[in-house]
Parts: C-alpha cells; structure tokens; sequence
C-alpha cells in the first residue's frame, strides 16, 4: 500500500502541461475558427487515471476546476476571453483576455494574457482541435505522465 501511494505522489510530480513550441505553422484555418466564433463552455476535462492524479491546466488551476468555465471566441482578430467563475471552495475564480488562432494542421494556439498585451507574452499552449461541429468541439492536450505521453480531452458545448 504504502509503494502505491508513493508512486500515485511521484506520478503527480511529474505532471504539466506543455507549453507551445517557437515553431508553431501561422498559417490559419480561417473556416474552423469561423465555426468556434461565439461563446462556449467547457463542460468536462477527461484523462485517463483522472481519479488518482491531478492535471494543472494551462498553468492555472487543475483541470476539474475548468469545468463549466465560459471562453468566448472572436474569429475576425483571434481574441476572446475565458473565465473559471467555481462555486467550489477547492478552485479560484480567474478571468483573463486571451489570443487564439487554428493552424492548418488543426492546431489550436492559446496565449492568455492576463495583464499584459498580447505580444508581451512569450509563452503559450498548443492543442488539437477535433470533434468541430456547430454546438461542439474538443481541445485535445498531451501531458508527459511518468514518461508516458497522455491525452486530457477537453469538450465544449455552444452556448
């Protein structure tokens, strides 16, 4: 028992999320994020083994707390903004601006921007986009477990 439960708080250790990379493709999929363009929220955050290790997504807040937070996505100048507004104890409230744009090979690109302007930010987040329909989408997020690469499945529903 106790090797279990040391590995479950190793496991945990090693766990983020990663950050983009200085090459990510500019060139945009003008059509799907024409599809995002409106408000969504973000309905469930899913990963395997969820009940026995925590995820901190987008170096925020862990993953569960981004549940039922609202993302509102501008198509024509990339912008939008998203807000975790929990009722939960166990999470905190945040809201920040944020840039986005879908490269042609279905990536997703996140910077959120806080207090700064956009081009003071360095950092960012890069996910698969699939799943794109009218009232629905999935952001697709892989994270280094222990050395293993795994998937967190975010979904959205159009409000």
């Amino acid at each position: 028992m106790k090797k279990t439960l040391f590995t479950l708080l190793l496991l945990t250790a090693f766990i983020s999320c990663k950050s983009t990379s200085s090459t990510v493709s500019t060139n945009l999929d003008n059509k799907t994020e024409r599809m995002l363009k409106g408000d969504w929220t973000l309905t469930s955050v899913n990963y395997p083994n969820s009940a026995y290790f925590k995820v901190n997504s987008f170096n925020i807040e862990d993953s569960k707390c981004f549940v039922n937070s609202n993302w509102s996505f501008v198509s024509n100048n990339n912008k939008g903004e998203m807000s975790l507004n929990n009722v939960s104890s166990d999470c905190k409230n945040f809201s920040s601006p944020i840039t986005w744009y879908i490269n042609k090979e279905g990536n997703f690109v996140l910077k959120i921007i806080n207090d700064y302007k956009a081009k003071e930010v360095n950092n960012g987040f890069v996910l698969a986009v699939r799943n794109v329909t009218e009232s629905s989408f999935n952001l697709i997020d892989t994270i280094n477990v222990a050395g293993q690469t795994k998937n967190i499945t975010y979904t959205f529903q159009r409000n």
